[in-house]
């Protein structure tokens, strides 16, 4: 039954409040790890709006947080790692759209979030005095991987942190690469969003003038804790925050 006028003002204001509120903790997530925006922005965004204007509106914060770390300290990005992934990207994130018309989502989901909920542990568990590093060659993999479940379950990160946190890379340049990992993914989104007209839509923008700031208000705040953190702290973290993904798509995929 469509609203009427009045409850339409009260609606309206607590729907944007509640979408700024997950912007901004969302950011404070990214911008610490480097990618998990979406665990916290998206599920809470569907409580109050259809999923397809969840993601049309956040993919415009995620994309304005990406060129913020992105481009906040670039000569701290590590560009060989960087571009070693962005070709493979290009191509997962094409075979993720064929993947996405011909597979089994379910079943999909369920293989990823065991497999991401099993590293995560395995981080978890590690010695922290164990320094490992793993080939370059896994930078294709990641990126083939990422840009596949950028497509399928709007995380791309998730592939592209288990490289680089075992590349030894110090704590800025892994924050700084991730950024710029993530802006390829989240980039080529955008405009699969775009070309599908899901941001044609004027409200989106409308609450993107809200949400793109609280976001970067989130990104702020992120900072002043990303200076007090050490790096093993921010790789607890980004394993926790894998944890957490794999969770969820566990979850997702059972439910």
């Amino acid at each position: 039954m469509p609203l009427d006028p009045t409850e339409i003002a009260v609606l309206i204001p607590m729907e944007l409040a509640a979408l700024v509120l997950a912007a901004f903790a969302g950011s404070v997530i990214f911008g610490i790890t480097g990618f998990g925006a979406a665990l916290v922005t998206v599920p809470l965004a569907t409580h109050f709006v259809p999923l397809p204007f969840a993601l049309a509106l956040f993919v415009l914060m995620d994309l304005a947080n990406a060129f913020r770390i992105g481009f906040e300290n670039p000569k701290r990005a590590v560009k060989a790692e960087w571009t070693l992934m962005v070709p493979t990207i290009l191509i997962g994130t094409v075979a993720g759209v064929t993947l996405l018309v011909n597979l089994p989502r379910q079943a999909a989901t369920l293989a990823l979030g065991i497999f991401i909920t099993v590293f995560a542990l395995y981080s978890l568990m590690r010695k922290a005095d164990v320094v490992r590093t793993v080939s370059t060659r896994w930078a294709y993999v990641a990126g083939f991987a990422g840009g596949i479940t950028s497509t399928l379950f709007g995380a791309g990160g998730p592939p592209y942190a288990m490289y680089l946190t075992y590349r030894g890379l110090a704590k800025e340049q892994y924050r700084a690469t991730m950024g710029f990992a993530t802006l390829t993914s989240i980039s080529l989104r955008a405009v699969a969003f775009l070309a599908t007209g899901i941001l044609l839509d004027l409200k989106v923008w409308l609450y993107a003038a809200a949400v793109v700031p609280a976001g970067l208000l989130g990104l702020w705040a992120a900072s002043h804790l990303f200076r007090r953190i050490s790096r093993e702290m921010l790789l607890r973290a980004v394993a926790l925050m894998l944890l957490a993904s794999g969770t969820s798509l566990i979850v997702r995929a059972l439910s």
